[in-house]
């Protein structure tokens, strides 16, 4: 079992029989290191997730897998949780050099064919921004130039699709797929019960809060998606907690029920503030604490304050399905109110 360590030291880390966890650097500020996991096979090594398609990635991808005594040539399939850039796009690249073979979760479609970076990185955030009552940061995030290492992103379709309810089988091991949305609408879980372990992607993550919806098509529902979700896998059987980002945990449902505390309490706060006259999801946000910090919205980054502006919006969504608000739209802006 992987001792304790920095998560993001490099190369690869035994986690279980078999299963190596290899931390791979991030072009992103704010998250150093995003996690692949290396399942050995007789068959050859499956992938679960692939990192962000970087030179610097692919070589200590490389590097890594040299030390179990294995090249890429020896990978037989990735086996990818959602299409975030760091989970999806090295696969794309690898399977251009290799031929290898690339599988993703069947909800991710709508997203993968829809992307289009000549329209910008996130139209639709845009979009559902100006709902929020956030125009001027609608403008800031539409007018942001795309950075080189997203522009030249390949980001194409998989060779074939996860389905829920799947189980692939691997000699010695079973892996079991489980549609979890919210993250992304096709984002999956891969849990192999026999082992105990759970392939978490960024469901559940040890030290974050995912992001909800944050995708090409996200889908009308993300939060109550989520929710959905999270207790689906907390009324499987606790297993070891394998995230994408951060160290390995020995309880799932440990941090499950952290998640949905910590919603239930953004719920609630969102309402209060609601009932105490902020009618968008802009206004809201405005008015609530960001990060472990506790920061001020206008502390935060574009992008931060993109991702408070949707989760607040989608948590007023959750609010008005359960009852407890109502909202009306006019000139393209969402007001909420208290219902009476």
């Amino acid at each position: 079992m992987e001792q304790p360590t920095d998560w993001t030291e490099p190369g690869a880390h035994l986690v279980a029989p078999g299963v190596h966890r290899i931390p791979l650097a991030l072009p992103i500020p704010s998250l150093h290191a995003v996690n692949v996991y290396v399942i050995e096979d007789s068959d050859g090594i499956v992938v679960v997730d692939s990192g962000w398609a970087m030179p610097d990635t692919r070589t200590s991808l490389e590097r890594a897998l040299r030390a179990l005594g294995h090249g890429l040539d020896d990978v037989a399939q990735f086996l990818v949780t959602h299409a975030h850039w760091d989970h999806y796009s090295q696969a794309l690249v690898l399977r251009e050099a290799f031929g290898t073979r690339v599988r993703i979760g069947r909800g991710e479609q709508k997203s993968i064919e829809a992307f289009d970076v000549g329209a910008g990185l996130h139209p639709r955030q845009v979009e559902l921004l100006r709902r929020c009552g956030a125009g001027a940061l609608a403008d800031e995030i539409a007018g942001a130039p795309v950075d080189r290492s997203e522009q030249d992103v390949l980001y194409t379709r998989p060779d074939g699709w996860l389905d829920d309810g799947e189980r692939i089988g691997l000699p010695g091991r079973g892996l079991d797929v489980f549609a979890t949305p919210g993250h992304t609408r096709g984002h999956i879980v891969l849990r192999d019960a026999a082992a105990g372990l759970l392939f978490a992607g960024d469901h559940i993550l040890p030290h974050i809060t995912p992001s909800i919806g944050l995708e090409t098509e996200p889908e009308p529902k993300p939060l109550r998606s989520y929710l959905e979700s999270l207790r689906l896998v907390r009324g499987m059987p606790d297993t070891l907690l394998l995230p994408a980002h951060g160290p390995v945990t020995p309880s799932v449902h440990t941090r499950i029920d952290e998640l949905l505390e910590h919603h239930a309490e953004r719920l609630d706060e969102a309402a209060a503030q609601v009932r105490a006259g902020r009618a968008t999801a802009y206004e809201v946000a405005a008015a609530m604490p960001w990060t472990r910090r506790r920061r001020a919205l206008d502390d935060l980054d574009a992008f931060s304050r993109m991702l408070a502006v949707l989760e607040i919006d989608a948590h007023l969504d959750v609010l008005a399905d359960r009852g407890v608000l109502d909202f009306h739209d006019e000139a393209g802006v969402r007001s909420y109110a208290a219902r009476s």
